[in-house]
């Protein structure tokens, strides 16, 4: 099988919505216009496709020289343990380049993948939690 890894294609809110509820990633996928909203405002979504199936997707919102904020990570469950989360994260960190750190938030599921594909956990983060 081989993959399209793709930045110049923005997935519909459909697909969006069909992938996250796939892979169990806990977004508003009951909510299509929020979900658009979330891509549209993103600058940098990295793809990855079989055939037309969109199969991952790492959204970004990045300044491109100082931080990159990984909002999603999200591979379908039956394409998952390939190699596609990482080889996403890579192609983030070759866009963004040297001088730019890549922070995410991650799902408690996930807490043990990330330091697998490079990550360090950071004690050091706050927030302020979403209302709705």
């Amino acid at each position: 099988m081989e993959l399209a890894y793709r930045y110049d294609v923005i997935p519909t809110a459909e697909q969006v919505i069909e992938l996250y509820g796939n892979a169990g990633l806990p977004r508003p996928i009951h909510d299509q216009e929020r979900i658009a909203l979330m891509y549209e405002s993103s600058n940098l979504i990295v793809t990855a496709w079989d055939n037309d199936k969109l199969v991952g997707v790492a959204r970004c919102i990045t300044d491109w020289v100082w931080s990159t904020y990984l909002a999603d990570l999200a591979i379908r469950s039956d394409y998952q343990k390939q190699g596609i989360g990482k080889k996403l994260v890579d192609l983030v960190q070759e866009k963004v380049g040297e001088q730019t750190m890549i922070l995410l938030l991650s799902v408690p599921t996930a807490m043990e993948y990330y330091p697998k594909i490079g990550f360090t956990k950071e004690d050091r983060g706050f927030m302020i939690p979403r209302k709705n």
